[in-house]
């Protein structure tokens, strides 16, 4: 019974944010449960010798294959997620040649317009910074440990409540097709 109770303070909100950063500085990290901060994301990104940096904001929209969204939530596996998570962020780094990189992830419950994901990129030029930023959102995408449950407003169950549909973090329809980029 110790275990459970040890997995559950591990997921209990109180106990994030929660992050890793580089032995060297150059990357950091972070889950948390409440709005992500843009501007902590921004300062530490900069570097006197990067004259690029991009910052992607993924954002909750309020429709999807066109049905209404109400809201989405997250959840993780945390210190797996964030193992990963700085994985990819060094390795993209470093590929790239990139000064700094930061990813943020929250968890739970995330409104329409509101941020889930800053993924933050600072370079020498603008090239690297480009290819840097796309690559770790996409590996992130495809390898955190972080699920995502889209909530509709238009499906209700037998309760009277939104339902919630556990989504890849690639885009599909309603059939499992992947969505392309327009």
């Amino acid at each position: 019974m110790a275990a459970a109770g040890s997995l559950i303070s591990l997921l209990d909100p109180a106990n994030f944010p929660q992050t890793l950063v580089s032995q060297d500085g150059t990357a950091h990290v972070e889950l948390r449960y409440d709005a992500l901060d843009v501007a902590f994301a921004s300062r530490f990104i900069r570097s006197p010798t990067a004259g690029a940096n991009v910052l992607f904001l993924g954002t909750t929209r309020n429709n999807f294959d066109n049905r209404p969204v109400s809201h989405l939530a997250y959840q993780a596996y945390p210190k797996l997620a964030l193992n990963t998570l700085l994985k990819i962020a060094t390795e993209v780094r470093s590929k790239h040649n990139l000064e700094k990189v930061i990813i943020v992830h929250r968890l739970g419950e995330v409104p329409i317009e509101e941020e889930s994901i800053i993924v933050g990129i600072s370079a020498g030029h603008r090239g690297e910074s480009w290819k840097g930023a796309e690559q770790m959102l996409e590996r992130v995408k495809e390898r955190a440990e972080i699920w995502k449950q889209e909530w509709f407003a238009d499906s209700q169950a037998e309760n009277g409540q939104p339902t919630a549909v556990w989504k890849a973090n690639k885009d599909t329809d309603q059939n499992g097709r992947p969505v392309l980029s327009q």
